[in-house]
């Protein structure tokens, strides 16, 4: 228990809270402004998204361990030590060699990074009362609005400036001013319970997804290799699902993810979560290499995603109460699609503004959907159940971003190999794996043509995503309501990602 912290220590604790937070919000939008360069200087351009989805499968896998060991050994012995091996990837990564050494150590990354937002969020909950903390909550959600705008920012001067490297080494003083901060005035009485953690499921869950992961990346492998690998999913995922029906505390309750509203509702934030991390990785790449744009601009183009984000979160109360909860996911959704259509009419003349546009509009539609869902399912259960039931939309969008980030990746790959034909498909990747390859692509029309099409697969990708999402909104249960207050919700639960 931590509610007997001196009240005049707890705003040191809360600025703790604020760099973990940043230090995990800000990891998309700068690594994904930098991964052009990092790809340049590595190689490996096939492998990408796996650079995402490493960091996003362990982050996802983890996130329920470490919420239950801080109910064991206490919140702060656990974070501390999330954020060491959070470091300690972060530290590897910069001296990667090789595209396999970085996906490796951005695995070890998001082992580290899974304690850090439900740990922090326990925090909050220890140290202030219910009608005292959505005002942290507040503060805490305008962390992933400012790392919007600080990521590209930052990852556009350091791959400019310095060296890729520092894009992960920037994490080590913040890592460690938040260490300092938990050490000093952070502090708690244990009083532990008996957990039982799910271990197997976990393991099952992840040999089930990484297996999905290689399928959608070794397209080009022979049929017996996909064949073992299909397999492998089948089996560990049915193995998962019994082990889950079985287990005290398993990592996905089957009752509670039965119900309609909670799996329609985790259905489309599992599509979203997929189409906004699909746009995340493949739409730098095409305003550096097909529009022949700086990383910085190309960075700003996702910070209006983000923009748009909590901008509907902001203004969502008051939709609640002019038009209801039900018109204002089904509406509001439409925009999930609409921004992504966008993308669609992009061409090599084009200008980043209407990239940053259908950035926006996908932003501002995920926002309301994130959020409607984080308060229907919040309201359909009770206390007893209102922590796993918001866990479960979390781990759905994390889920969702880690299928997302393979899934477009090996559809690029795809189109370049089909657009290519051969020669060129080699001609681009051997330009892409130049350090400046991305700024030659301009001086090569026909390999930048290829490029083109096949980002232009990956959009439509996003968008056919889009419009699944949009369609599985209007499959969620929502009781018609109109006027009355607007219903309550964690502010930084709905728009952390």
């Amino acid at each position: 228990m931590t509610d007997f912290v001196d009240r005049s220590k707890r705003p040191l604790v809360i600025g703790a809270i604020v760099l973990a937070t940043f230090m995990v919000a800000i990891e998309a939008t700068i690594v994904a402004t930098a991964m052009p360069r990092i790809v340049g200087q590595l190689g490996g351009f096939t492998y990408y998204s796996w650079v995402f989805s490493a960091f996003l499968l362990a982050q996802s896998t983890t996130t329920m361990i470490y919420g239950k060991l801080s109910d064991i050994f206490g919140r702060k012995p656990i974070l501390i030590i999330g954020i060491l091996i959070f470091l300690v990837g972060s530290a590897l990564a910069g001296f990667a060699w090789s595209m396999t050494s970085l996906i490796v150590f951005r695995l070890v990354q998001g082992i580290g990074a899974g304690a850090i937002q439900p740990v922090t969020t326990t925090i909050v909950g220890d140290l202030y009362k219910l009608e005292e903390r959505a005002k942290v909550q507040g503060v805490l959600a305008s962390v992933w609005a400012i790392s919007a705008v600080v990521g590209p920012l930052a990852g556009g001067i350091i791959v400019d400036h310095l060296t890729w490297a520092w894009i992960f080494w920037i994490n080590l003083p913040l890592g460690a001013l938040t260490i300092a901060g938990f050490v000093l005035f952070l502090k708690e009485k244990i009083e532990p319970r008996v957990v039982h953690i799910d271990y197997l499921g976990t393991i099952l869950f992840s040999i089930s997804i990484v297996s999905l992961l290689i399928i959608l990346t070794e397209t080009d492998a022979g049929a017996a290799v996909l064949g073992g690998f299909g397999l492998l999913f089948a089996v560990s995922g049915v193995l998962f699902l019994l082990q889950e029906k079985r287990a005290p505390e398993p990592l996905i309750s089957i009752a509670l993810w039965s119900r309609r509203l909670i799996a329609t509702s985790n259905a489309a934030t599992l599509l979203a979560g997929m189409a906004l991390i699909g746009l995340t990785t493949v739409l730098p790449i095409f305003v550096q290499g097909v529009l022949g744009r700086s990383s910085l601009e190309a960075g700003f183009t996702l910070t209006m995603l983000i923009v748009g984000w909590p901008l509907a979160v902001v203004l969502s109360p008051k939709l609640f109460r002019t038009f209801g909860i039900r018109r204002t996911l089904r509406v509001g959704s439409l925009l999930f699609p609409f921004g992504a259509t966008f993308l669609l009419f992009l061409t090599p003349d084009s200008t980043p503004i209407p990239a940053g546009i259908g950035a926006f509009f996908m932003g501002f539609g995920m926002g309301l959907i994130s959020l409607t869902s984080i308060v229907l399912v919040q309201d359909s259960v009770d206390w007893s159940e209102r922590g796993s039931a918001t866990a479960s939309i979390l781990f759905s969008r994390s889920l969702g971003n880690t299928l997302g980030a393979t899934a477009l990746g090996s559809i690029l790959n795809l189109g370049i190999a089909h657009f290519g034909s051969g020669a060129l498909a080699t001609q681009l990747h051997d330009v892409l794996n130049q350090p400046t390859g991305l700024s030659d692509l301009s001086s090569n029309p026909a390999i930048r043509a290829v490029f083109n099409a096949a980002l232009h697969w990956s959009f439509w990708g996003v968008f056919v995503v889009a419009v699944l999402t949009f369609l599985t909104t209007w499959l969620i249960p929502v009781a018609h309501r109109t006027g009355g207050a607007a219903p309550k919700v964690d502010a930084k639960e709905a728009m952390s990602h």
